[in-house]
């Protein structure tokens, strides 16, 4: 028997070097990972899978630069359990181009230069791709409720709010 893995007082496994797996789907990819359940997404992500276009930012959960989609939903991360995505369909930022092709909200955001850094680019276009999923012909105010906890440290707002805006016009005019 593998000492690592088997102790004859611990009959449950709780005491196991064997990590649980959890299968997810990320991208439209079926992905089973062995990971610690309290384990966070974000670094899941990042570090197990190589997608390091969600960033770490304030590690809470207030900054949105980690954000990705869940289920259609825009999630923090960075707090987000592992363990809670058993199942189900994430979304980040290297989904959205298709080749040379940006993805309209992308593309909208270079366009009115709603980037600077760049650092909370990611997790703003994937906001915004949630919000217009479920809303597609958002209002300013509907904009600007969506993306409220998202930050922007070179506070482009106003530029957001356009870009996005031009977004949900395009995704109308391609039937989206």
């Amino acid at each position: 028997m593998d000492p690592w893995t088997y102790d004859p007082m611990d009959r449950l496994g709780a005491y196991s070097s064997k990590m649980p797996s959890v299968t997810l789907t990320v991208n439209g990819d079926p992905r089973t990972v062995e990971v610690q359940p309290d384990s966070k997404l974000l670094w899941l992500l990042r570090d197990t899978l190589g997608l390091t276009g969600a960033k770490y930012g304030c590690g809470e959960g207030q900054c949105g630069a980690c954000t990705v989609l869940v289920d259609g939903q825009p999630v923090r991360s960075c707090t987000a359990r592992v363990s809670l995505m058993a199942g189900r369909r994430i979304e980040t930022i290297e989904s959205l181009a298709s080749g040379e092709r940006l993805h309209p909200v992308q593309q909208a955001f270079l366009d009115h230069e709603a980037l600077q850094c760049g650092y909370c680019t990611p997790g703003m276009v994937m906001a915004a791709v949630g919000l217009l999923r479920g809303n597609a012909s958002p209002s300013d105010a509907d904009i600007v409720k969506a993306m409220d906890h998202n930050l922007c440290r070179c506070g482009t707002y106003p530029r957001i709010v356009v870009a996005i805006k031009q977004a949900a016009g395009a995704n109308a005019k391609a039937g989206r």
